[in-house]
């Protein structure tokens, strides 16, 4: 019973020996391996057999790439204003045995190198350029990072701010001056539309007013062709007027006693206007009473013998001014149509002869074997075509 409890024992440790002397490292993991306290070697990815108690695999590196994001970080600028700014790195372990033995703990180191550049680098700095200048920062943080941190073993690839906190006083002054800005933007926008909008307006009434302006001269120059006309016509129509009542009055023959009766009767339009005060009598009154006083007293001494010829004026005949124009105007047309009929009956006799002529001529070349002499001296003694009138 004690030799197979002792058996049992001794199975148990060598199977836990075999099991601490195997080791299996993942893909992207490196092992540091200590002998005895000493570094003795590196385990790459897969199984390795270690020699048990005295070989101890101490760290287990990482070789990816980390991201370490830290937390905001109060730094004054240099124009004495406290900002937060908070960053992440992107770094890569590429010498697992200096991450292991030169640095006790890298991850920290690299946060408070961070922190100590950052206040380095923003203390240069007002507040204006730390917020535009985020590459600037950035490339500076990094080159002094991989610097540091090379001898770890360590490789720093990228280094980020994630965001840049002033303080909730300056916060609201620069939305304030944000806010004015693009309200003065927006206002200059709007002015400048409404300086468009003038301009376009002005110049379309300029434009408006030119157009207006030709079609106002056309209309007047139009008008004044129209009103020229129409004065042409009119003084055409008053000539033609005073032309037929002259005729008219010369056709009729009138007697000197009518003249002055007709005289004696527009007297008394003379003084029927409001602003006559005084009423002239003209010279030639005298001379028409003289004239009825002599065909009165005329008339008395022939005692009514010749009373048909002095007593009663005899009106002329009416004259028909547009039917004698009617009428001259239908015997000129009969004129120019007898005219016309005259010279086409004299162009058809014409033609006529020469074609009995050229008949004749041809006659005679057959018979006789002749060359017909030109018509020229027959045609000459041919009566001339009248043209028409």
């Amino acid at each position: 019973m004690l030799y197979t409890v002792i058996a049992v024992v001794i199975a148990v440790m060598v199977v836990a020996i075999l099991v601490r002397a195997v080791r299996v490292v993942r893909q992207q993991q490196v092992g540091v391996v200590e002998r005895l306290g000493k570094f003795r070697r590196t385990l790459e990815p897969g199984p390795h057999l270690l020699v048990p108690v005295i070989d101890t695999v101490r760290y287990t590196l990482d070789m990816r790439e980390a991201v370490v994001p830290f937390p905001p970080q109060g730094v004054i600028t240099e124009d004495n204003l406290m900002v937060s700014i908070d960053s992440v790195i992107y770094f890569q372990v590429i010498d697992p045995v200096r991450a292991a033995y030169e640095a006790q703990n890298y991850i920290q180191a690299i946060e408070q190198l961070t922190m100590t550049t950052l206040r380095n680098i923003i203390g240069g700095l007002d507040l204006e350029q730390t917020l535009t200048s985020r590459e600037e920062i950035n490339q500076k943080l990094r080159a002094v990072l991989d610097e540091a941190t090379g001898k770890w073993g360590i490789k720093v690839n990228r280094v980020e701010l994630r965001s840049i906190e002033p303080p909730a006083t300056i916060r609201d002054a620069m939305e304030k001056g944000a806010r004015a800005e693009r309200d003065k933007r927006a206002a200059i926008l709007t002015a400048e539309g409404q300086r468009q909008s003038q301009i376009l307006s002005a110049s379309g009434d300029r434009e408006a007013s030119i157009l207006r302006a030709q079609g106002d001269r056309e209309a007047a120059v139009l008008r004044a062709q129209a009103d020229r006309q129409a004065a042409m016509l009119r003084a055409e129509g008053e000539a033609q007027a005073i032309t037929t009542t002259f005729s008219a009055i010369h056709a009729g023959k009138p007697s000197q006693s009518l003249l002055a009766y007709q005289y004696l009767r527009m007297l008394p339009n003379l003084a029927q206007g409001e602003s006559n005060k005084v009423w002239i009598i003209p010279s030639e009154l005298n001379d028409a009473l003289k004239g009825l006083g002599t065909m009165a007293g005329a008339a008395l001494g022939k005692g009514g013998e010749d009373e048909d010829e002095s007593g009663e004026f005899t009106a002329p005949h009416p004259v028909d001014v547009f039917a004698e124009i009617e009428a001259q105007k239908k015997l000129d047309e009969a004129s120019s149509a007898a005219s016309v009929q005259q010279a086409i009956a004299e162009a058809e006799a014409l033609e006529g002869r020469r074609a009995a002529r050229l008949a004749t001529e041809r006659a005679n070349e057959l018979t006789v074997g002749q060359v017909p002499e030109a018509p020229d001296a027959e045609v000459a003694d041919a009566p001339a075509e009248t043209e028409p009138r």
